[in-house]
């Protein structure tokens, strides 16, 4: 698929070292300052929802940098975490080492969100459907129930009539060389076909701010 390549060699190159600083500490310009605190809140609104993980087997995919992963772990769910990035897997490793000081939990891996195998008690997907186009998407999710057997938690950018005017990847997420576009989905859309594989939503929540927007579902069988 020619997306997952744009997508792959962004996240590899000069989205690499962008994104990083985003989800890190560091010093960073007001927009991706907006950004960080938007995605922070998307974390902090799963790890609420899951409240204590510990024993559960949970499957991070797209994990980036490991912004969700490694809190995962630090409370005891046996975190399995991919990205496509190999970069992003390798900051990934480089933060658990630190802030864990282990590297056996989470195993983390780099891989395709469609090649990934296994049954896991919740699969987590965040800040990834953006990348995709309607089908791209609706696929993906589909494949993630497969993973899924009793909690799917996924984030996406809303179609709505106002952030339908943000035509360009850089009005989302303001910069020079952008590599990917930035996708819009349709809830009633995504629902549906949830709701014909079996599951039903159980919350969910809006996260917003000026240059980050993400909604967050939480899906049980």
């Amino acid at each position: 698929m020619q997306e997952k390549s744009i997508v792959r060699d962004y996240f590899n190159s000069i989205g690499f070292d962008r994104w990083r600083r985003i989800y890190g500490e560091g010093e960073v310009n007001f927009v991706q300052k907006d950004i960080r605190s938007g995605h922070a809140r998307t974390v902090a609104t799963v790890l609420e929802w899951l409240g204590d993980p510990s024993g559960l087997r949970i499957c991070d995919a797209g994990c980036g940098v490991g912004s969700l992963s490694l809190p995962l772990a630090a409370k005891g769910a046996k975190v399995f975490a991919s990205d496509i990035s190999e970069q992003m897997v390798h900051e990934a490793r480089r933060r658990q080492k630190i802030e864990l000081g282990s590297t056996e939990n989470p195993q983390f891996c780099v891989s395709d969100l469609e090649d990934l195998t296994g049954s896991y008690d919740v699969v987590i997907c965040l800040d990834v459907m953006i990348h995709y186009p309607e089908a791209d998407a609706l696929r993906m999710v589909e494949h993630l129930t497969r993973l899924a057997q009793s909690r799917l938690i996924f984030s996406f950018a809303p179609k709505t009539p106002l952030l339908t005017l943000l035509k360009k990847v850089g009005e989302f997420f303001p910069g020079p060389s952008k590599a990917t576009r930035a996708y819009q989905h349709r809830e009633a859309i995504l629902v549906s076909k949830l709701t014909e594989l079996g599951w039903k939503v159980r919350q969910r929540q809006t996260i917003r701010s000026r240059f980050y927007f993400a909604w967050i579902l939480d899906l049980t069988r």
